[in-house]
């Protein structure tokens, strides 16, 4: 199948890319910047938010995956730039090039009323979809895991190595997750493409297990070899702290981040399961390399 993936040259659209080229694929990677380092790959630049070089990169195309997403605003790189204007012109762009399947990555735990304005957009964005009259699928990944992500190699670890005798941990650190894999995401998103049992459908996409966030800064610790114990930040004094810091440039986190956290991040994956045939490899697995490795930034 002939596949376009609009933001494709980031963190998962770069694993994406390559398992779609695996399964004998033609890809072709949309972004700002048009180019990326796969071999095979067919790289054009388009700018989504903009509706920039979106009609030229769909033509010929026989399926559209919309991968845009941010966890952080910057600039004119707002959440609702990446998740809704940049999915309303894909959706236009897939419409005029007569493409009927598209695939888009939203998020686990998207709904309107959260307070969160990534979730907020991220709903909308799903709206958007679902009225497209195209052949839609949904798919919520909760925390992605994987050589190159940001959580857990990039803020997770950050938490545990910043210069402070102690690993700071937001309230009781009782908050659940089920992070899922990058491999995993990846072969979700490919089975979709053929499967028409996943047409009009929306799933969360989650791992094999699930933790606290205290047990995952544990673990992050543990994997590095620090001994540094965790110290609780009280709720209360959180809720003063991060909405002012949340505006500088280099906040350890944001304040959507940070609401995102408080409402933990899991599914039954059962639905899952009987939709798609994954390997549901475990954090545990993974993070030596991905603490090691360093981070994708998307483009």
């Amino acid at each position: 199948m002939k596949v376009l993936i609009v933001g494709g040259s980031g963190y998962v659209g770069s694993h994406l890319a390559r398992h779609l080229l695996e399964q004998g694929h033609q890809v072709t990677v949309a972004s700002r910047r048009g180019e990326g380092p796969l071999a095979g790959v067919r790289y054009v630049m388009a700018d989504a938010a903009k509706d920039e070089g979106l009609q030229q990169a769909a033509q010929g195309q026989e399926a559209l995956i919309y991968l845009v997403g941010i966890i952080r605003e910057r600039g004119d790189q707002t959440f609702r730039q990446a998740h809704v204007e940049g999915v309303r012109h894909s959706l236009a762009a897939a419409r005029a090039a007569g493409i009927r399947r598209f695939v888009h990555m939203s998020a686990l735990g998207t709904a309107r009323g959260t307070g969160s304005r990534y979730y907020e957009t991220k709903a909308e964005g799903e709206e958007l979809v679902q009225a497209s009259g195209l052949d839609w699928t949904i798919l919520r990944p909760s925390l992605i895991f994987g050589q190159g992500d940001e959580f857990f190699g990039g803020i997770l670890k950050s938490l545990v190595t910043a210069p402070i005798p102690f690993i700071p941990q937001i309230g009781d650190g009782s908050f659940v997750f089920r992070p899922i894999w990058v491999g995993d995401v990846a072969r979700a998103f490919e089975q979709a493409l053929s499967r028409p049992h996943t047409f009009y459908r929306s799933y969360n996409l989650v791992g094999p297990k699930e933790y606290t966030f205290r047990e995952l800064l544990l673990l992050v610790r543990d994997t590095l070899g620090s001994r540094k114990p965790l110290l609780p930040i009280p709720l209360a004094l959180m809720d003063l702290v991060v909405p002012l810091i949340s505006p500088l440039p280099y906040s350890p986190i944001t304040l959507d981040q940070y609401l995102q956290l408080k409402m933990g991040n899991t599914a039954d994956p059962v639905y899952m399961r009987n939709a798609f045939s994954l390997l549901e490899r475990t954090l545990e697995v993974e993070l030596p390399g991905i603490l090691t490795t360093k981070r994708l930034v998307s483009a």
